[in-house]
C-alpha cells in the first residue's frame, strides 16, 4: 500500500507506518486490491487526511466502515461522490443540519467542502470489499485509526469530536476531554436517529465552541 498522505499527517504518523501491524495491513490491502473489488479506489484510501491538513484540523467525525456499493465511497466518512443517491444516514445528517442551523438540504452528498475547512471525516476502517460490509475490520485499520485519534488528542487543542453511535462513542477513551470537546449521540441511521440524533444540535454546538476559542466556525 503506497501511503501518499498530506505532509503534516505524514510527520505525525510516520512512526505508525513503520510498525509491524501496519506493514502486515499494507500487504493485506495490496493483495485485496489486486484480487477483489475494493472501495474506495486505492488512491483515495487516505483522502480524509489529504483533504484536511493536520495543521488545519478543527473537527473530527468518526464513521465505522466505508460504503460498499459502486461509486459511493471516496475516502470521507458518510460522504458520497457527486451524483450518488444519499445513503439513509447521510440523509438524516442533512435533516438534522437543516433543523439545527437552517441549512438547506444540499444537491450533493459530497462533504469535501467540510474537509477543506478542517473537518476530518474518518472511518475506523479505511477499506472494504464490494457488497461485504465490515470485510476489512480487525485487519489493523482500527489500530491505525485509534492511533490517529490519540495523536490528535495529544498534539492538538480545542478539537471538536462528533461521536455518533456506540462504536464511535467507544473511542472517547482516547480523547483528553480537558483539552477537547466531545459531543456524542446515537447514530444517524434510520434505526436510531429518532432516539436522539435528531435534535442533538451538534452542528451549532460545535460552532459555538469553536467561536468561544477564537476559531473560525465551520460553514456546514
Amino acid at each position: 500500500m503506497d501511503v501518499k498522505i498530506e505532509p503534516g499527517w505524514k510527520e505525525q504518523l510516520s512512526d505508525e507506518f513503520e510498525k509491524d501491524y501496519f506493514i502486515k495491513l499494507s500487504e493485506f490491502v495490496r493483495k485485496e486490491y489486486q484480487t477483489q473489488q475494493i472501495f474506495p479506489p486505492g488512491k483515495l484510501i487516505f483522502n480524509a487526511f489529504n483533504q484536511c491538513a493536520f495543521d488545519n484540523l478543527k473537527v473530527v467525525i468518526l464513521g465505522q466502515d466505508p460504503y460498499h456499493g459502486p461509486g459511493q465511497a471516496h475516502g470521507l466518512c458518510f460522504s458520497v461522490n457527486d451524483g450518488i443517491k444519499f445513503p439513509p444516514s447521510l440523509r438524516n445528517i442533512f435533516k438534522e443540519l437543516n433543523q439545527d442551523v437552517g441549512k438547506a438540504i444540499p444537491e450533493t452528498g459530497n462533504l469535501i467542502e467540510w474537509a477543506k475547512q478542517g473537518v476530518l471525516l474518518i472511518n475506523a476502517t479505511l477499506t472494504v470489499r464490494a457488497h461485504l460490509a465490515g470485510s476489512h475490520q480487525k485487519k489493523g485499520w482500527e489500530q491505525f485509526t485509534d492511533a490517529v485519534i490519540q495523536k490528535i488528542s495529544a498534539e492538538k487543542e480545542n478539537v471538536v469530536f462528533l461521536l455518533w453511535g456506540n462504536y464511535a462513542i467507544s473511542k472517547s477513551k482516547f480523547i483528553d476531554q480537558n483539552k477537547h470537546l466531545v459531543l456524542s449521540s446515537v447514530h444517524p441511521s434510520p434505526l436510531s436517529a429518532s432516539r436522539g440524533f435528531f435534535g442533538n444540535k451538534h452542528f451549532s454546538r460545535c460552532n459555538e465552541f469553536l467561536k468561544s476559542k477564537g476559531l473560525e466556525p465551520i460553514n456546514w
